[in-house]
């Protein structure tokens, strides 16, 4: 068995057995043997009929066992792109995905180029909102917590290795925070109802509930964050939170309700509902 035949053969059977299309499974087999055999992409081309050893069939073989039994590529290879950049992950910590880039461009044209301002990424998790953040606008001061310390430990290893300057900080939520006020507050909070189907199916299967289900309408996280948010945002301030495709409506009269003003909604890439903010009252509008 040689490179390409192994690629070939693998790329066939992803395909069948998770429905991807053969350039999603080609990318995948491609990237477990990047990370099954410590190579480069380009390796794999340059190498492409070299014959296998013992050894490297069975390393990839363990790798596309667990893939054809849906674990996460993600998880098999260690690390996502997000934004360009690629992000460790592990099983503490979701998966970045690309509705949340999102939620960072509209972060992005509320924080000035040349002017210091606050930022908070609450629930940051692998830590590729912040950390993108920080990167994108050098002198934004950006603060992320979690209530979760082995999803710190991922946070802060992808910012020492980015070499983002993002301030880390173990708190439930606002909990650890004291009186600390910003200009921006971001959050991608768990928002699928804990009954929900789509819990059993997928990738979501292998990543923690605790950052994904919350409550039986999937709305109490966003109830708190929005509840407690304004004695932590500035006169001015912008809160933006990712949430669930059919949850906008409810996202807004919760944000009408506690005083926010010029609320909006944005639509993700597939034209689905995926973002809502406000500002708290002062603020200049959101922009459309």
């Amino acid at each position: 068995m040689d490179v390409i035949r192994l690629l070939d053969q693998a790329s066939l059977q992803i395909g069948a057995a998770l429905g991807l299309d053969k350039r999603e499974a080609r990318i995948e087999a491609r990237a477990l043997g990047v990370h099954a055999w410590k190579v480069d992409a380009a390796w794999l081309i340059s190498h492409d009929t070299d014959p296998l050893t013992g050894e490297m069939l069975t390393t990839y073989d363990t790798l596309l066992s667990r893939r054809l039994e849906g674990f996460p590529i993600a998880y098999l290879v260690g690390s996502r792109e997000f934004y360009g950049r690629p992000f460790k992950v592990t099983s503490d910590v979701l998966i970045p995905r690309p509705d949340t880039e999102l939620l960072v461009e509209l972060a992005l044209e509320r924080i000035p180029l040349h002017r210091s301002v606050d930022v908070l990424d609450l629930g940051t998790g692998s830590g590729c909102i912040a950390i993108t953040l920080a990167l994108e606008r050098p002198l934004a001061g950006v603060t992320a917590v979690d209530r979760s310390a082995v999803a710190l430990e991922v946070a802060q290893l992808n910012a020492k290795t980015l070499n983002a300057p993002v301030d880390f900080l173990t708190s439930d939520w606002f909990a650890a925070l004291a009186d600390r006020q910003f200009d921006l507050v971001v959050s991608n909070p768990p928002y699928i109802p804990a009954a929900d189907p789509h819990l059993t199916r997928g990738d979501v299967r292998f990543e923690p509930v605790a950052a994904l289900a919350a409550g039986v309408d999937g709305l109490d996280d966003l109830r708190r964050l929005i509840h407690d948010s304004r004695s932590h945002l500035k006169r001015g301030g912008t809160l933006l939170l990712e949430h669930g495709y059919d949850q906008a409506d409810a996202v807004l009269e919760l944000l009408c309700q506690h005083g926010f003003e010029q609320n909006l909604t944005w639509r993700d890439l597939a034209g689905l509902n995926r973002v809502s903010g406000g500002c708290r009252p002062g603020a200049v509008a959101p922009s459309g």
